[in-house]
């Protein structure tokens, strides 16, 4: 198994619900984190709560800008010797009937969940390359095995689609470099944001540790072993109707 104390990783929306139980899972292995999120406020409380457990550095991140990226990985590299891990968690979305989602919404999401994986792996390869050694893992959505998309979330899903075909290829372009790509495919999860949905049952969740660990399990296998994708489901989703009702109002933040 792969030994990760000391290894460096960088983790976009680390202060999601998902993000802070991976952030937790990595500081327990003793993995050197670099937070990015939007709230420095939430960033240091981060630290403040593993700091204890691993070197965490935090720096102020928009993943939808491009210089915010850039500064991200300069301000790593600036740190740390290189960049052994990145975990593309950042996400947001928008659950309405197509022709009554925001264009704004619509915009938002593509570059949030579609757009700053692509460009801050396109800034991370380079060093991974030189390195000969990297893991990119990206939290995708246990949407993209549904097929049609699911209601409400069609350019939601269709994004992620998009996102998993592009971990495949860079999965083959990648490999002979040392470098692993994993996409993790979660189902419908119990964060601050699901917790305002109406009609959910909680026993069609899963929780965010799940995902946490099983980007850790990703994380761990041997060199010559990458998990490519792992869907992470409840046992209990109803794969004939959408776990989400489609009447559904649009939760607010």
């Amino acid at each position: 198994m792969c030994n990760l104390e000391g290894k460096v990783a960088v983790v976009t929306g680390s202060t999601g619900g998902i993000g802070k139980d991976i952030v937790k899972a990595l500081a327990g292995e003793k993995i050197k984190l670099v937070l990015a999120g939007r709230r420095q406020e939430k960033l240091q409380e981060l630290k403040n709560e593993f700091g204890g457990k691993t070197e965490i550095l935090t720096i102020t991140c928009d993943v939808t800008k491009k210089d915010n990226l850039k500064n991200l990985i300069s301000k790593t590299s600036g740190v740390f010797s290189g960049i052994d891990i990145l975990i593309n968690g950042a996400g947001v979305s928008s659950q309405h009937p197509f022709w009554n989602q925001p264009i704004e919404d619509i915009e938002k999401m593509i570059w949030t969940n579609y757009y700053s994986y692509v460009a801050l792996t396109r800034m991370v390869v380079p060093i991974m390359k030189q390195n000969k050694f990297g893991h990119i893992i990206n939290i995708t959505s246990g949407s993209v095995m549904v097929d049609p998309p699911p209601r409400n979330f069609i350019v939601y899903t269709s994004l992620k689609v998009a996102l998993r075909a592009f971990a495949k290829g860079l999965f083959w372009e990648m490999r002979d470099f040392g470098i692993k790509v994993t996409s993790i495919f979660p189902g419908v999860t119990s964060t601050p944001l699901t917790g305002k949905l109406k009609n959910i049952s909680e026993e069609r969740l899963i929780q965010p540790r799940a995902v946490a660990d099983t980007v850790v399990f990703a994380l761990r296998q041997p060199a010559n072993v990458c998990p490519i994708e792992l869907a992470v489901i409840n046992q209990q989703t109803p794969w004939t109707k959408p776990v989400i009702p489609f009447k559904q109002e649009h939760p607010q933040k």
